[in-house]
Formats: structure tokens, C-alpha cells, sequence
């Protein structure tokens, strides 16, 4: 018998991130909210708690995203169970990720480097190519 290689979890998780993606979408819109996007969503094995991770284009303003979101759990809820074919759907937990401001410091922290010590980078690559 082949084994799976997907759990029902992540089958949910990514349906969840397709049709919030898309409420989200339609809420930036109607409640003048900064513009995010779902980057993930995380469902327990139990299948009752969806974890909604959000990106915002506008970082400083996460706080007040994610706030907004968190009011209109109840009402994405209540869309998804029109939209999706599940039994009973998770309850919905907003959280800002992170993630995409960590790597865009630590790209720009890169950059002062190679702007403060240029050709070092450059040098080293050479010299380890030529033992």
C-alpha cells in the first residue's frame, strides 16, 4: 500500500490559504485595510484551530492588520463554511509573520557590508576557487 505524502492537515491548510487569500483580499478592499496576504496557514491535527500567518506591504502597519482581522474571524469563518466541503471548519487565529522583514534586514545589513568593504566579498570567491 503507497503511503501518503500529504496529511489531511496540510490538504486543508492549503485549501484554507487559497479561499482566505482571497476573503482577505476582498477585505483589504471593503474596509480600507493595508495591504497583506496570507503566507501560510497552519491547521492543528484536530482539525479546530487554523493559524493564519499574514505578510503586510507596509510593516509598521501589521499590528493594525492583523487587529483587523481578528474582528472579522467570525465572518471569514462563516464565508468558509459556505465555500468549503468540511465537516466543521477551525477557528481562525491571525498572527503577522515575520519571516519576510527578517530576510529584508538581513539583505540590507548585507548590502552596507558589501558597500563599506567592496571586493572583499569578490577576493575571497576567487582565492577559494584557486587551492
Amino acid at each position: 500500500m503507497p503511503s501518503r505524502d500529504f496529511k489531511r492537515t496540510d490538504r486543508v491548510g492549503a485549501e484554507l490559504r487559497r479561499e482566505l487569500g482571497l476573503l482577505v483580499h476582498a477585505a483589504v478592499r471593503e474596509h480600507g485595510l493595508p495591504l497583506m496576504s496570507v503566507s501560510d496557514v497552519e491547521v492543528t491535527r484536530d482539525l479546530d484551530w487554523a493559524t493564519v500567518w499574514i505578510t503586510a506591504l507596509q510593516p509598521e502597519r501589521s499590528a493594525e492588520a492583523v487587529k483587523a482581522l481578528k474582528e472579522l474571524a467570525v465572518e471569514f469563518r462563516r464565508e468558509l463554511s459556505r465555500s468549503m466541503r468540511l465537516r466543521r471548519v477551525p477557528e481562525l487565529r491571525f498572527k503577522y509573520d515575520d519571516s519576510v522583514d527578517k530576510g529584508e534586514r538581513i539583505e540590507s545589513l548585507l548590502r552596507q557590508d558589501a558597500e563599506r568593504h567592496p571586493g572583499s566579498s569578490k577576493d575571497e570567491t576567487e582565492d577559494a576557487g584557486e587551492d
